[in-house]
């Protein structure tokens, strides 16, 4: 059985250390509790979108970034494709060239 929190926790840990960051220092740009970073990092907790969104600011990284390498390990575990890091032709059209990441 595939653990969302646990690939969270992954990504979350992997990215922290990716910069550098300690997780006392990512806990404490995030004002979230040392503990309990720890334990969603272990895939121990489940962090709601709230806690998400201060450490993705914490770390600097975007919330989106964050999300898309949890469903890329999980398609991975799922045996799926992860999807391709480009926004389609058509839906370029209606919200501008500035979205896609080609």
């Amino acid at each position: 059985m595939i653990l969302v929190r646990q690939e969270i926790g992954d990504v979350l840990r992997s990215m922290r250390q990716q910069k550098g960051q300690t997780l006392r220092q990512v806990a404490g740009k995030a004002s979230v509790a040392l503990g309990y970073l720890s334990e969603v990092e272990r895939g121990q907790k489940e962090a709601s979108s709230e806690i998400l969104a201060s450490v993705a600011e914490a770390l600097d990284v975007p919330i989106s970034s964050i999300m898309r390498e949890v469903g890329d390990r999980i398609a991975v575990l799922e045996g799926v494709q992860p999807f391709p890091d480009v926004v389609p032709d058509d839906l370029v059209a209606e919200v501008g060239p500035e979205l896609s990441l080609r």
